[in-house]
């Protein structure tokens, strides 16, 4: 008889039941997959097709293999800005966003903090509530944020659900790396930047990456308040812009003239899936590998040691 290990290493026998359910269980994480798998790969596919020789909707392979869609890609000056206030926004945001909602998280934690219960439910408070888009928007022009960069980073420096989660992380560890900083001499910024915030790495991860993937695919802060000036675009915004065929002026001169000078033609639509396939491409390549801290974020605070 078949056997196999259970959790605990230990070897059972294989029912035909058991044996049925591994059979429906393969198929069905196949069938999953496919599913998951395949609109990455039509994109990728049509990026590389040329459009007139694409006779099949069920596109699984570059038909007509050609490069000149990232090629004409790549020749747009609109890109390269939108590229680099993408990057910009993805590493100075998540950054100053812990600096500031670590330090809040390390005050609340402290049971002697002054009005320290009323500022907790404040910020569980916002939460749950908010003033609407139109009084964020009001509230961003009147401070002069609009049409500038800083648009994209100071109002994210704040994030309520972040210091909530730090806080959790935070009051689960032994107040004797407080007491041990004190004695020596050292005060609370001390005690935070030198012992807490290194101790709270796990948790510190999980918030960065969450932000940097939060700063990266976002365009609706851009079409808000900064719709006006393309040099602010960001990726997500361009690509935003390219899905409603708006192409910008000298994406459209470039395509002219790479059709002019070749006999293979280059599509909006092939434009399209190129603008995708690099603007998705690099967290394709990063969640393997940070995966795991996702999930130890979403674990976190779910035990209280």
């Amino acid at each position: 008889m078949r056997t196999k290990k259970n959790r605990n290493g230990v070897r059972q026998p294989i029912t035909p039941i058991g044996l049925a359910f591994d059979i429906v269980n393969s198929l069905f994480m196949i069938a999953l997959f496919i599913v998951m798998a395949y609109p990455f790969i039509y994109v990728i596919s049509y990026s590389l097709s040329t459009p007139a020789k694409i006779t099949n909707p069920l596109v699984l392979w570059p038909q007509g293999f050609t490069v000149k869609a990232y090629a004409t890609l790549f020749g747009d000056a609109d890109f390269y800005m939108s590229m680099f206030v993408s990057v910009a926004r993805t590493i100075i945001g998540p950054l100053s966003m812990m600096v500031v909602c670590g330090m809040g998280a390390y005050a609340l934690s402290k049971k002697d903090l002054v009005f320290g219960k009323f500022l907790r439910m404040l910020i569980f408070f916002t939460m749950y509530f908010s003033a609407g888009v139109v009084p964020v928007y009001l509230l961003i022009k009147n401070l002069g944020l609009t049409r500038s960069f800083w648009v994209y980073i100071l109002p994210g420096m704040a994030s309520a659900y972040n210091v909530v989660l730090l806080r959790t992380y935070i009051e689960s560890l032994p107040r004797e790396l407080d007491e041990a900083v004190q004695i020596d001499g050292g005060n609370e910024i001390q005690s935070y930047f030198l012992v807490i915030f290194r101790v709270c790495l796990p948790v510190n991860a999980a918030v960065i990456l969450f932000s940097a993937i939060s700063n990266w695919n976002s365009y609706i802060d851009t079409q808000f308040y900064n719709s006006m000036d393309p040099e602010l675009y960001t990726l997500q915004y361009y690509l935003f812009q390219t899905l409603q065929a708006n192409v910008s002026q000298s994406l459209q001169e470039a395509v002219a003239k790479g059709n002019s000078s070749n006999g293979a033609r280059v599509g909006t639509q092939t434009l399209k899936m190129a603008i995708t396939v690099v603007t998705v491409f690099p967290i394709m390549c990063l969640y393997p590998f940070i995966s795991r801290y996702f999930v130890s974020g979403l674990l976190v605070g779910s035990v209280k040691a």
